[in-house]
């Protein structure tokens, strides 16, 4: 008989009772025989705690923080508090499939590494159509795999949070970085990775639904570019030039175009050239973000996505 160790699902949450119960019920609904869940509500939130109360399985854990402290802290809350050998992250606006978890573990089962990163491709779900990412498979260094754009589209090299699973030991040597508003899955993976023994286990099929809501209010579509630019400066040791400069000319820079300050054109454009490594595409991307109109933008990233 296989030994099926505990997983501990954690979920941080706040004001939005609805979705987290529907990611709660994704996760408890795993096929995968020995799982809890732990959701931490990030501050003062009676309506989701109340919502939270309706479920009525035993599996279910919640911790109510008595301040807000941001997802990265909520999530080490979580895990911290989490009885399972194994570490699963699920974010509350979205789900997994059923044998999201059966399969992940059956891949760390058998893995190589003393710890294991396991990942899968996922669902990315729109009012309009559904797509699945990531596109490429994950390659090293796994810095360019994830930061370097290949292709005019995004969608090519992702590992997501909601498809991340590892061992709860891994955790104290690569918490999640205290007050990191974006990029929190960037920031851990990148440096998780570097330890010694860790390494990226992937399953090629989707195992989670990511709900792209594209008119619901985030931080990653309110939050100023200067934070991204703070991040990968914070992290420009451990990653490619190459890596520096794409994130820069693609993220960076599209948020930038959309925020209208036009004064960082130069300023991002010299950053990336002196610290990085670009590319005639990379230009080519980093005057298109700021040259094309947004809604024009929008309008094609739509029929990319949609597959027209």
């Amino acid at each position: 008989m296989i030994y099926e160790p505990l997983v501990s699902a954690v979920i941080p949450t706040h004001n939005r009772p609805d979705l987290v119960k529907r990611a709660v019920h994704s996760a408890l609904n795993q096929t995968y025989p020995n799982i809890e869940v732990v959701v931490v509500i990030d501050g003062p939130d009676n309506l989701t705690h109340r919502e939270l109360a309706t479920i009525s399985d035993q599996r279910l854990r919640v911790i109510e923080l008595p301040k807000r402290m941001g997802g990265s802290d909520a999530r080490n809350r979580g895990v911290e508090a989490a009885r399972g050998e194994w570490i699963a992250l699920l974010d509350d606006d979205d789900e997994w499939l059923p044998e999201k978890t059966e399969t992940q573990m059956g891949l760390a089962r058998t893995s190589s590494f003393r710890y294991p990163i396991v990942s899968s491709k996922l669902i990315v779900r729109t009012s309009q159509f559904d797509r699945i990412w990531p596109r490429d498979l994950p390659s090293t260094p796994i810095c360019e795999y994830l930061l370097v754009r290949k292709r005019w589209s995004y969608g090519g090299g992702l590992l997501s949070t909601i498809t991340l699973l590892f061992p709860k030991n891994l955790y104290p040597l690569v918490p999640f970085k205290s007050g990191l508003s974006r990029h929190q899955d960037l920031d851990w993976v990148l440096w998780a990775t570097r330890q010694e023994g860790a390494g990226i286990e992937f399953a090629p099929k989707p195992l989670a639904i990511w709900h792209m809501a594209e008119r619901r209010k985030s931080v990653s579509s309110t939050a100023s570019w200067h934070g991204s630019y703070e991040w990968i400066e914070s992290v420009r040791n451990i990653i490619t030039p190459r890596s520096y400069a794409s994130f820069i000319v693609s993220d960076i820079a599209w948020q930038a175009a959309v925020q209208h300050d036009w004064k960082s054109f130069f300023p991002l454009l010299r950053e990336a050239c002196s610290k990085g490594k670009l590319k005639p595409a990379d230009v080519i991307r980093y005057t298109g973000f700021w040259l094309i109109p947004l809604s024009v933008r929008s309008g094609l990233k739509s029929l990319v996505l949609s597959g027209r």
